[in-house]
């Protein structure tokens, strides 16, 4: 299952969505984990796939599973949080912030410290989102800017490839909905120092640069997304990267 965590984060970088999926199903039949590495992997590659593609109406219906580990059933209640609330379901997504709250006070009473952080950055994350689908801009930017500081003072665990998406890159993106790019893509840089190589990274930064009129960086990150993603499959943002160039 941890193999199978990184080919699925891995896949979703290189927009090989179909490879990810035959992944995805051949996890899906695993069972009998003796390690936090398996139900970890058991919950973060759906998860994974439903928010790299944007799907978030498949990740509102992602079922979240209760263990010991609780970490694990957090990752489902983050991306079913983010689901909501990018779909403008702020009930639901103010439900599952609840249940991060929940999940971050069971491990904070098993002291298990790294992760109650981790749970608490999903929580601050999922709760800016929902405050955007509120209308709240200046609390969504303030709380996604918290979760971003916190994670970056938290080392990533081997456990896992990455983060469901790095806080930093979804600080980039709420910048952007808010059509402000000029800092936009200053956390898109800041966050590929941390998490290199991502596709939404570098969509991201092509697209702050691109608004604020820097045709040299959008050309470069766009330059950068087309080569990761080599022959991977069909994505919006690089059918967008692909016009860009081509004008240029």
């Amino acid at each position: 299952m941890h193999a199978l965590d990184y080919m699925v984060y891995a896949y979703l970088q290189l927009a090989r969505d179909n490879d990810a999926r035959v992944v995805i199903e051949e996890a899906a039949q695993v069972s009998g984990f003796t390690r936090n590495s398996g139900p970890y992997a058991f919950t973060a590659i759906p998860a994974r796939y439903a928010i790299e593609r944007g799907d978030w109406s498949g990740a509102m219906k992602l079922q979240p599973i209760t263990n010991d580990f609780h970490y694990t059933e957090a990752l489902t209640r983050f991306a079913r949080a983010l689901g909501a609330a990018r779909s403008g379901d702020t009930a639901a997504a103010e439900t599952e912030v609840s249940h991060l709250a929940r999940l971050r006070d069971a491990l904070k009473a098993a002291k298990n410290e790294y992760w109650v952080t981790e749970v608490e950055i999903s929580r601050l994350a999922a709760s800016a989102w929902t405050a955007l689908a509120s209308g709240k801009k200046d609390e969504a930017v303030k709380l996604m800017r918290s979760a971003a500081d916190m994670e970056d003072k938290n080392e990533k665990h081997i456990v896992t490839p990455g983060r469901i998406v790095p806080a930093r890159e979804l600080l980039g993106q709420m910048l952007l909905e808010l059509k402000r790019p000029g800092v936009a893509l200053k956390e898109f840089e800041a966050s590929q120092i941390r998490e290199p190589n991502r596709f939404h990274g570098f969509a991201g930064a092509a697209q702050a640069a691109a608004q604020i009129g820097n045709s040299v960086k959008a050309k470069q990150y766009y330059n950068r997304l087309v080569e990761l993603v080599g022959k991977g499959g069909p994505r919006p943002e690089l059918e967008q990267a692909k016009t860009f160039l081509a004008q240029r």
